[in-house]
């Protein structure tokens, strides 16, 4: 099971590489590629990870607020007589605004996390076709 490791994986991948040794192919630049690939994998994930982590900080924190409102307006003394009917409806307006904010906090926080994902993944694909140029222009 020690393969499955990523150093242990590559390790793996440049013994079995280097046993072709083919004629005009870089093999140390074939294998920086795939360690910067790995690399770029593993950033992703762990952006992808947090933006997660961060999703269901935010959820846990919208329930926690939504119990304690719920709590508020259960445990508020009725000796309350000012117009119950109107109290009401400012208390639902302020629920649905609240709610909406709340949902527009989570999809932010989703777009940041795809987004920083994409910017990983688009950065090393760059890198890469840069890589491409650099060893096609060598060989003319």
């Amino acid at each position: 099971m020690e393969t499955t490791q990523p150093a242990n994986v590559l390790a793996e991948y440049t013994k079995a590489i280097t046993h072709f040794k083919l004629p005009g192919i870089d093999l140390a630049a074939i294998l920086e590629s795939r360690r910067k690939d790995i690399e770029a994998l593993g950033l992703a994930s762990s952006a992808a990870l947090s933006g997660v982590q961060a999703i269901a900080q935010k959820q846990v924190a919208i329930l926690q607020s939504a119990i304690s409102g719920l709590q508020s307006l259960i445990t508020k003394p009725a000796a309350q007589d000012a117009a119950p009917a109107a109290n009401t409806g400012e208390v639902v307006q302020q629920a649905v605004k609240k709610s909406l904010a709340d949902i527009q906090d989570l999809v932010d926080t989703a777009y940041r996390a795809q987004s920083d994902s994409v910017a990983v993944v688009t950065k090393r694909v760059a890198e890469h076709v840069e890589e491409l140029k650099a060893l096609v222009q060598s060989k003319k």
